[in-house]
């Protein structure tokens, strides 16, 4: 069985994230770029379902600018067998992303995706089940235990109040929770032999879709700073400013 596994090139989460003067977006001029958080833990999913015995081989694919293929090759360097880079310098929005996704699943017929359940610089959380919906899958989204027997699939997530447990018929779409896992370190052995992996380009055009942006971004802005806390005496001046300055109750 095939797994694929979109991975995503982002601000480094240790970064703090600048906006830039003139309001149109995040400044990423000279900013270390990482692997999505999530996504590292979905390619570490993977990578165990593989040293189970359940996987057969793990692909790691990434849609965007020529610097992606650094992703990729950390994505191989934890254990993916190959990698997709889908090139493009127009801006991707999750319905395109899915879309390229689509593409890939047709070509490559994974008898798994897994996905993590959001990236941190745009926390759209909209592709995976956006890809689910195009290729019309089961998913199981923000899972936090997999498990496979034969060709069935389950999946523990985390709602509100509890765990709730989905049963699925394989192939399936998954989107990685925090608490899948901790992926392992990467160790500078793993570092070169990704190196050697085999890593294929494409295009959208090659891949029959359209990335036009379908969204614009209006404005982009830091949030307001917070004021400074004040120290009161007593009860009754915390229910009087309360009361008539905040006017919370």
């Amino acid at each position: 069985m095939k797994v694929l596994v979109p991975v995503k090139r982002v601000v480094d989460y240790n970064v703090k994230v600048r906006v830039k003067s003139d309001n149109t977006g995040v400044d990423i001029a000279n900013v270390k770029m990482s692997m999505n958080p999530f996504d590292e833990i979905a390619i570490e999913e993977a990578v165990r379902l593989r040293e189970k015995g359940v996987a057969t081989e793990v692909i790691a694919v990434s849609c965007g600018v020529a610097q992606c293929q650094e992703t990729l090759r950390t994505a191989m360097a934890i254990g993916a067998d190959r990698a997709i880079l889908v090139q493009t310098d127009v801006e991707l929005q999750p319905l395109a992303v899915a879309k390229l996704l689509k593409a890939l699943v047709d070509k490559e017929q994974p008898g798994l995706i897994i996905l993590g359940k959001q990236a941190i610089d745009d926390d759209c959380n909209q592709t995976g089940q956006m890809l689910a919906a195009l290729a019309d899958l089961p998913q199981g989204a923000f899972a936090s235990k997999v498990e496979i027997d034969g060709s069935v699939l389950k999946v523990t997530r985390e709602i509100d109040g509890g765990l709730e447990t989905l049963s699925m018929n394989l192939p399936a779409v998954i989107t990685a929770d925090l608490r899948l896992n901790e992926p392992r370190y990467v160790t500078l052995p793993n570092i070169m032999k990704a190196k050697k992996k085999p890593l294929d380009t494409l295009t959208p055009e090659a891949l029959g879709v359209d990335v036009a942006p379908r969204l614009k971004t209006l404005k982009v802005s830091e949030p307001a700073k917070r004021g400074a806390g004040i120290k009161v005496p007593d009860v009754a001046t915390l229910v009087d400013k309360l009361k008539n300055e905040a006017k919370v109750i």
